[in-house]
């Protein structure tokens, strides 16, 4: 059974509802994980994307910040939510579709702005978060999984617009880019979207404090879709819809896609 997946930081689902039913509309992914939705699951319009097919949806809310919620076409079961670091964030919410695929929705905790957790206690409650998810499954190891969200590190040096000028810049730093290896590795994970676009310059977020995001382009991926080895052959048709970060009001984030024949 081929489906179409999409990851989105939204920036705020109660804001930019427009925007989710536009990208729901026009794009018609089977499953929509989204991130930051910064509301409680009562208050998410559930019953608007619902009439454009999304039926099934499990989250994890929180006013005003946070948030992540799956919406889907298919059925899906909600099989877990872990609150790594014990930070009592809403950033994880795991479910189950028929076909037996467990799909993981993260959105990992920005950092702030030095990358020094002596000095920045959100920084190192970044590098704790990625070290339980890293013992999370080592202990539990991930078997056809999907991972998807807003990891808030880009990589490789092909992830940001200057890997020099970014090396000592929070989501590009040397130690994050190893904790977030050491995640991969833990679960086996293959990061499906440079499986299927290898080389190149790749982003998924572009600052709202360029007056030009677009002419600019100093952008990072921060988005990913992973896989669990077992099934990351099965994917393809990775793409970022870099026109949604010109949409009216956007996120400062664009969804990420791939499909899955499985």
């Amino acid at each position: 059974m081929p489906f179409t997946l999409a990851t989105w930081n939204i920036n705020s689902v109660r804001l930019r509802e427009g925007l989710v039913a536009r990208l729901m509309s026009e794009e018609l992914p089977d499953v929509l994980c989204l991130q930051e939705c910064k509301s409680p699951m009562d208050k998410i319009p559930t019953e608007a994307f619902a009439a454009l097919g999304y039926r099934h949806v499990i989250g994890r809310g929180q006013k005003g910040y946070n948030g992540v919620a799956i919406f889907s076409k298919l059925p899906i079961v909600e099989v877990g939510a872990h609150d790594f670091a014990d930070l009592g964030h809403a950033r994880h919410v795991a479910g189950r579709l028929e076909n037996g695929v467990t799909i993981h929705n993260f959105y990992v905790p920005a950092g702030g702005d030095e990358p020094d957790r002596d000095r920045n206690v959100k920084f190192g409650q970044k590098l704790d978060y990625l070290t339980q998810m890293r013992d999370h499954f080592h202990g539990d190891r991930p078997h056809k999984a999907i991972l998807v969200g807003d990891l808030n590190i880009a990589p490789r040096e092909d992830d940001v617009w200057d890997h020099k000028a970014l090396l000592k810049i929070v989501s590009h730093t040397p130690v994050e880019v190893e904790h977030l290896a050491q995640v991969q590795d833990a679960g086996d994970w293959v990061d499906v979207t440079r499986k299927d676009i290898p080389d190149g310059r790749l982003y998924s977020w572009w600052s709202y404090r360029s007056p030009d995001w677009a002419t600019a382009d100093k952008g990072r991926r921060l988005d990913h879709v992973w896989a669990t080895g077992d099934i990351a052959g099965a994917a393809h048709s990775s793409r970022i819809h870099r026109a949604a970060r010109g949409w009216e009001q956007p996120s400062d984030h664009a969804p990420v896609f791939a499909t899955f024949d499985l």
